[in-house]
């Protein structure tokens, strides 16, 4: 027997034609519209749902199926990536371009992402082409080209609103993550140490790599201190270095990730910002 979840779909601005079609494929009429740019289809079964997904790709529109009573209080950790997630920029690739190797390091980045090359050997591979960069590139990394992702702001104060507390894991570096939890109000953050020494960055990190499994622990003993259930922990991404931990959480979520992780995640948010998130819940 088929499961019944709901359809939740984030739309700002959903006419008529395709809400009949939605309502027609999803075989209900059952439609909750009281909550501005939402969607809601009650009684969709869950194989219905590539073809519901589907049509809300055609219109440009975030979905989909959650289970129908849940609500984002519900949730009691938040754990999010920090690169191409909650800010826009992959900041070890904005670090090159003040070397002039931007190119060669994104490139490197880019493949890292799509799973195509052992995370930890990337990082250092990039790392080390750093070495001899003044400190100061990071400060200008931070308050020159370092930006939220939309609707950032908005997710973190639902959280907020909530209850909900927050851990930021990054395959980045600490010099960013402290900096956003400070500035935010993050609860905890974890990520790679860059060796200075004279000022300089010398192209090694120290410790151990923040890699996939490390991301996956951290939300593990996370959701373990504060006593919560699997089904409580959310998880946002986008690479492929974030999908054990998405896999971990109660619903993981691909934020415009790679193909593969929005294929595998719980919820992807594909059009829309951050804000998406909490609105796919009552």
């Amino acid at each position: 027997m088929s499961t019944q979840q709901t359809l939740a779909v984030v739309a700002a601005h959903a006419d008529s034609p395709f809400i009949d079609d939605l309502a027609r494929l999803a075989q209900t009429n059952r439609i909750d519209r009281s909550r501005h740019g939402v969607i809601r289809l009650d009684g969709v079964a869950g194989e219905q749902k590539s073809d519901l997904l589907g049509l809300c790709r055609q219109h440009r529109c975030d979905a989909g199926l959650v289970e129908s009573e849940r609500r984002f209080a519900d949730f009691g950790l938040l754990v999010s990536d920090m690169d191409s997630t909650l800010i826009s920029i992959e900041c070890i690739d904005e670090i090159a371009d003040l070397k002039g190797i931007k190119p060669q390091v994104a490139e490197i980045t880019e493949r890292a992402m799509r799973g195509e090359l052992d995370f930890s050997a990337a990082l250092r591979e990039r790392v080390a082409l750093l070495a001899g960069l003044p400190e100061a590139a990071l400060q200008e990394v931070y308050e020159q080209r370092l930006r939220l992702n939309p609707g950032a702001a908005q997710l973190l104060a639902a959280c907020r609103e909530a209850g909900i507390r927050t851990l930021l894991v990054s395959g980045g570096f600490t010099y960013f993550t402290d900096r956003l939890k400070a500035e935010l109000g993050l609860d905890e953050a974890h990520a790679n140490q860059l060796e200075v020494i004279d000022g300089k960055l010398t192209g090694r990190v120290l410790g151990g790599i923040v890699d996939a499994e490390t991301k996956q622990r951290l939300l593990i003993a996370a959701r373990v201190r504060l006593g919560l259930r699997p089904d409580q922990v959310l998880a946002v991404g986008d690479g492929a270095n974030d999908l054990p931990m998405l896999r971990e959480a109660g619903v993981g979520i691909a934020y415009h990730a790679k193909p593969r992780v929005s294929a595998e995640a719980d919820l992807a948010v594909e059009y829309g910002g951050l804000d998406a998130i909490p609105q796919f819940f009552l």
